[in-house]
């Protein structure tokens, strides 16, 4: 059986990403898919999440505490089946590595999973709010990641 391959996209890959990354991953068979995060900037190559983020996910039972921000390159596109993007930035930057139809339309904004599709509905980035605004950033990627895992499990 094949293997399905899951991209998380948010700008730097320390808040968002790695988070639904995170959660994804807990809600589905590690041989089954293979789930993993980027970003749109390289502003923090290398690092791992923000210490909020880690923290929410410790609140909630993910452990996010090892991963590391990397950049999305136009190889993504190859590699994986499913890229979601947490806002408009981040699916224009996206895009605009695409050579190609079929990599478009691999390209899904996360929030939409709850909603119609393609209604393009962001998640805001909590980097600059407090730990309110983690536990919302939260909360809302797992909603959308119950979702997808419901849809994708077999």
């Amino acid at each position: 059986m094949k293997q399905i391959r899951i991209l998380m996209v948010c700008l730097g890959n320390i808040c968002r990403s790695p988070l639904a990354e995170g959660v994804l991953r807990s809600m589905l068979d590690k041989n089954s898919f293979l789930i993993d995060s980027a970003g749109t900037a390289g502003y923090h190559i290398g690092d791992s999440p923000d210490k909020r983020s880690i923290w929410v996910g410790k609140q909630y039972g993910i452990d996010i505490s090892s991963l590391k921000a990397r950049v999305f390159v136009k190889e993504d596109f190859e590699r994986f089946d499913y890229i979601f993007v947490m806002d408009k930035n981040n699916y224009r930057d996206v895009l605009s590595l695409s050579n190609s139809q079929e990599h478009k339309e691999k390209v899904f904004f996360l929030l939409d999973k709850l909603n119609t599709p393609m209604e393009m509905k962001e998640l805001p980035d909590p980097y600059y709010g407090d730990e309110k605004d983690f536990i919302s950033t939260y909360l809302a990627i797992k909603e959308a990641c119950e979702v997808i895992s419901s849809k994708l499990k077999i």
